[in-house]
């Protein structure tokens, strides 16, 4: 079935009712979903947009990225609804199962997507000259001291610098991860690497 219009917030609507009927449990809502019933996802949405953000956040770490994730566990659950068996155990257990594998395979990807880059470096590296891979390999030696000089740099810079060289984001996507422009994003960089080359002693 089509994907229904849902909340662009996280965060549950308060009722402004309070004397309005009880609402039905998540497991009445998954049945309700099943059959196609919108006003029983959103319902639904707001029960459990919470838990599953707070579980995801707690494994995938960056904000953007959880709520990302959490959307789509949270479709996944509209599109798979006819699967829900209410007699196997809760609708927060299905979803919380839901959300943790999707959690730990966008762990698993960045992983993964991180290993490949340094072994492309790696690769990469056997080809150029003595002098230049010893001094690839002197700075992973000096990993300790790089993070203690990220530990002079301010939050945003700090943040800036970890998506683009440790994570491997472009600009772009540095920007649209913290809802900043390029251009800002780029002087963070560029006074960032100058704080850093300045706490490790580096010259021109």
């Amino acid at each position: 079935m089509d994907e229904p219009a849902r909340p662009r917030h996280m965060a549950p609507v308060p009722s402004e009712n309070a004397d309005r009927p009880a609402v039905p449990s998540s497991e009445e809502l998954m049945v309700r979903v099943a059959k196609g019933d919108e006003r029983a996802f959103e319902l639904l949405y707001d029960q459990l947009a919470g838990p599953i953000y707070g579980l995801v956040r707690r494994i995938v770490r960056d904000a953007a990225q959880s709520e990302e994730v959490a959307q789509e566990v949270l479709v996944e659950l509209w599109r798979t609804a006819t699967r829900y068996a209410p007699e196997r155990g809760s609708a927060l257990n299905w979803a919380m199962t839901l959300a943790h594998r999707r959690a730990v395979d966008r762990v698993r990807s960045a992983r993964a997507s991180t290993e490949r880059e340094q072994k492309a470096t790696f690769e990469a590296a056997r080809g150029r000259p003595f002098d230049e891979v010893a001094e690839s390999v002197t700075a992973r030696l000096e990993r300790s001291q790089v993070r203690r000089c990220l530990s002079f740099l301010t939050d945003l810079q700090r943040e800036s610098v970890l998506l683009a060289y440790y994570q491997g984001y472009t600009y772009r996507e540095v920007a649209e991860v913290l809802s900043t422009p390029q251009g800002t994003v780029k002087t963070r960089l560029r006074d960032g690497l100058i704080r850093l080359r300045d706490c490790l002693g580096v010259t021109a």
